[in-house]
């Protein structure tokens, strides 16, 4: 293999520098563009997409307080994966140059357990780079292993999509070139959620929030609290922050049944959300303070039963539901539903879509090339979705998508076993965003 990094020609950095899409024609005609060879090696490139398949690093969390979600998230992937591979209907509607693999080649997953912490994430992707030469990575559920991932994108040179991140850093303070996110965060939360809490309960209110010490859970809890305090008079009498992986919130809870609250605002996530809720309502505090989960877990739902979150209202990414509003989202509803026995929640979804817009980014771009793939995203092109057209802000990697409010049903109103959320409001997504230098955004280097 030669190493482009010392000796790259005078005619390619000519053509480099005027922009220019030359081609090389194969035998039949077909066209390949000239500078899919020629570019300088980096990261993984070109190593890692000259073979007949190309590697996909995921490390997901499988133990510890994020696992379901983990699991969860991990099915959408290899959903994705499998799609991507047959060339299947609902993928070419999203990345339509998409034919059988991307660019002609095999997608394929390896996996690690991450269990939510940065330094096993960081490590295991790693691994990946030397032992499978991954062209993409992924695979965050906590937003610290989100913004760890992020710098280490950034320095080795190799793209990574969010698995599911909340923090207004990861595309805000702690933003890379080479990092990219599809889901809703805190701010879009908070400015979706707020309107709908303000009607519902009136202005006023005092508010005790339950936040997870980390930086999803202090950026959740900022921007929700901004927003109410700011649009409904809002008063946070007590926070209650406890670490990663909590099983008794007794203390925490304790607080805040002295606090005088009337609405529990809880931003805890994973495990810690279900057992939370569950103690909450052993406690005595809930139904008669409101319930309010301003960035919903998949599967709180059905973890802490439908009578614990009959009324509550929380805001979310994607509800199978949606499928009655979206064509998209009914096709990948069936063939989630088909393959693994369920109803997907919002992490399989959000983790189908990246994968799937990773597929046409690289289909778009014609190359494997990062700095290549990354300026496709930053083009801003509108394209399908389950939740409807979307596009990128080239200025901070943020997907524009709408956000879904979401309200908790009774148990004798569910048409099904899975039935659990009614779809409130589906809020567009560009006017929920803050500017995109607001957060502190500066996206770095291509090479």
């Amino acid at each position: 293999m030669n190493d482009f990094r010392n000796g790259v020609s005078r005619r390619t950095l000519l053509q480099a520098g005027a922009g220019l899409a030359g081609a090389v024609v194969l035998p039949g005609g077909m066209a390949m563009p000239a500078w899919g060879a020629n570019e300088p090696a980096m990261g993984t490139w070109p190593a890692g997409s000259q073979g007949d398949t190309v590697n996909i690093g995921a490390a997901v969390p499988r133990t510890g307080a994020y696992a379901v979600q983990g699991e969860d998230e991990l099915k959408g992937m290899q959903l994705a994966v499998e799609h991507i591979n047959d060339g299947n209907p609902l993928i070419k509607k999203i990345a339509p140059k998409v034919t059988k693999g991307v660019l002609g080649k095999k997608v394929n997953l390896v996996v690690a357990d991450s269990g939510a912490k940065p330094n096993d994430a960081v490590q295991a992707q790693q691994r990946f780079i030397n032992d499978n030469k991954i062209v993409l990575m992924t695979g965050s559920t906590s937003s610290a292993v989100a913004v760890a991932l992020n710098k280490f994108a950034q320095r080795e040179h190799i793209l990574y999509v969010t698995g599911i991140s909340g923090s207004n850093d990861t595309t805000g303070k702690d933003c890379v070139r080479y990092g990219f996110r599809q889901n809703f965060y805190g701010e879009t939360a908070a400015n979706a959620i707020g309107p709908v809490l303000v009607k519902a309960y009136g202005k006023g209110k005092k508010a005790a929030f339950m936040t997870p010490d980390y930086t999803y859970g202090h950026t959740v809890t900022k921007s929700v609290n901004d927003y109410l305090t700011k649009n409904g008079g809002w008063t946070m009498v007590t926070n209650q922050v406890s670490p990663l992986g909590t099983s008794d919130f007794s203390q925490y809870l304790t607080n805040i049944a002295n606090s005088g609250a009337e609405v529990i605002i809880n931003v805890n996530w994973g495990r810690d959300a279900v057992l939370s809720v569950q103690q909450a309502k052993q406690f005595g505090l809930t139904p008669k303070m409101k319930m309010v989960i301003p960035y919903q877990i998949p599967f709180l739902a059905k973890e802490v039963g439908a009578a614990l979150t009959e009324g509550v209202y929380a805001a979310t990414d994607f509800w199978w539901t949606l499928e009655d509003k979206y064509p998209l989202a009914k096709m990948f509803v069936e063939a989630f539903d088909k393959k693994f026995g369920y109803k997907p929640e919002w992490g399989a979804n959000n983790s189908y879509m990246s994968f799937a817009i990773w597929a046409r980014m690289v289909s778009e771009a014609g190359t494997f090339y990062p700095p290549t793939v990354i300026k496709q995203y930053e083009k801003g092109e509108t394209f399908p979705s389950t939740v409807g057209d979307v596009h990128f802000r080239a200025e901070d990697h943020q997907l524009v998508r709408p956000v879904i409010i979401v309200k908790g049903k009774a148990p004798k109103d569910m048409k099904n076993k899975e039935d659990y959320w009614e779809v409130v409001e589906v809020v567009p997504g560009a006017p929920l965003m803050q500017k995109p230098d607001a957060f502190g955004c500066k996206l770095g280097d291509y090479t």
